[in-house]
């Protein structure tokens, strides 16, 4: 039976470097060699041409292609930039503005660079073959889910902001172009470029289609290296569900879990060193399951980090796109079953703001739904325990007031959603005088509803109505 194929999403930017080590087909020719593209009048420059998306096929068996500087370990203090070799196909498409590059491939040629690159690939065979079954069941899990999102009108979203609070579930559901990441925030593939202990291949092949499964379904598999000894319970991450599999569990023989939920138990806990399966620096061992940019890092267990308050206040101006002031003191209003917070209460000067998780957390009708760029995704008009409904910007009984953020010009923006090939909004009640140009963003001036400075959109397109307005 046929593998199916996935699509992995490598680096995403204005500008990409890349060769073709063996001959690729690419609009009809032939070409290999090195490549460049860039991001130019909403679409992929190449070879003097532009495109709303390519794709590059390979022509022999075992071709490969490099893209220079892919970022591996984002936002972690290991962060860096590599050149990365992948096998199968290459496919280039526009995405917020930027070129993605995606790698489409068959499951099991993913997985044997995914363990490669997420642990040593010198770990024993049994350790390697069990990854692999996890690894597997996560992805096919994670292909499901983004199947199932794409089919609801108003599913499950990641993002909702009032002036109050900001709740968050990290997920996957963040990628909409292709199946997968090929950093932390998904599983880390790096190609071929880490693929090269025949250990992992024995591995993927001693395991192919092998999945852990739960009441009829594919398991949501999760995996780390280091749980601080105790895991969380899956509602508390990633999604307002409950699955036995994920609950959380002591990392530690025949030790009872103690109540973190507690203030006093989890700070307890925290500023101790409790025995624990991961709490090791035995370097033997270490190396045994780490790469060597993991390894780097000593303090996998316990770890703390000073910010100044100033640089803190920056990051919240940041993230949040409001200014809370000079951060007086921090409360934790909620923790998980491992003691981590999952609510946390930020009180400053000028403001007190609240950041969290989930639909039990205060999710309600009449909140805004954004993205997490800050773009506005609608409005909540119903909630319950675990789901949201949510009516987009693009419905035309939706009207938000907005301004032109390079020059202030202010009117309001009203979907005009009529089939799936006009997913456009229009700004109204602009005046005569307002000087305006392509790709001026368009964001939220400050409501009720909707917070100041949210994107809503960029302009392509300027004209007059009937009236000359």
């Amino acid at each position: 039976m046929k593998q199916p194929e996935i699509s992995v999403g490598i680096v995403n930017a204005q500008q990409l470097h890349f060769t073709l080590n063996s001959p690729f087909l690419a609009k009809g020719e032939t070409v290999s060699g090195n490549q460049q593209v860039c991001f130019e009048e909403g679409g992929i420059q190449w070879n003097g041409n532009i495109y709303h998306e390519l794709t590059f096929t390979p022509l022999e068996e075992g071709a490969f292609f490099s893209i220079d500087d892919v970022t591996i370990g984002l936002n972690f203090h290991w962060e860096r930039q590599e050149t990365q070799h992948f096998p199968g196909t290459l496919k280039l498409l526009v995405d917020e503005g930027k070129i993605t590059a995606i790698n489409l491939l068959p499951v099991e040629e993913y997985l044997t660079s995914v363990i490669s690159s997420e642990m040593s690939a010198s770990s024993s065979l049994e350790f390697l073959k069990a990854h692999a079954v996890i690894s597997r069941s996560w992805l096919l899990a994670q292909i499901e889910k983004r199947h199932a999102l794409c089919k609801k009108d108003g599913g499950f979203f990641s993002f909702v902001k009032t002036d109050t609070e900001y709740i968050r579930w990290y997920d996957r559901e963040d990628h909409t172009v292709f199946d997968v990441c090929a950093d932390d925030h998904c599983q880390r593939y790096q190609g071929i470029t880490k693929a090269s202990n025949p250990s992992v291949s024995q591995a993927v092949t001693a395991t192919r289609g092998q999945v852990l499964m739960f009441d009829n379904r594919i398991c949501d598999a999760r995996f780390s290296k280091c749980c601080g000894g105790a895991t969380e319970d899956f509602s508390y991450c990633w999604e307002d569900k409950s699955f036995p599999y994920l609950s959380a569990v002591r990392d530690e023989e025949d030790t009872d879990m103690p109540d973190l939920t507690q203030e006093e138990a989890a700070s307890r806990w925290i500023r101790t060193s409790p025995k624990a399966w991961c709490n090791t620096r035995d370097a033997h061992i270490l190396r045994q399951i780490l790469n060597n940019y993991d390894q780097e890092t000593h303090d996998f267990y316990r770890w703390h980090h000073r910010l100044p308050k100033e640089k803190l206040r920056r990051l919240l101006l940041e993230k949040l796109n409001t200014d809370l002031g000079s951060i007086v003191t921090m409360e934790a209003l909620e923790r998980g079953k491992s003691g981590r917070i999952s609510r946390l209460k930020i009180i400053g000067t000028e403001r007190s703001f609240t950041i969290g998780k989930g639909t039990n957390h205060g999710l309600e009708a009449g909140m805004c739904a954004i993205t997490e760029h800050g773009q506005v995704v609608g409005l909540i008009t119903d909630a319950g325990v675990n789901w949201a409904r949510v009516t987009t910007i693009l419905d035309n009984g939706l009207e938000i007031s907005a301004s032109v953020a390079s020059s202030g010009y202010t009117g309001v923006v009203q979907g005009t959603y009529q089939s799936e090939d006009t997913r456009l909004l229009r700004m109204n009640y602009l005046s005569n005088e307002a000087v305006l140009k392509n790709g001026d963003q368009v964001v939220t001036t400050g409501s009720t509803l909707y917070p100041k400075g949210l994107l809503l959109g960029s302009i392509i397109n300027v004209s007059q109505d009937e009236t000359g307005v």
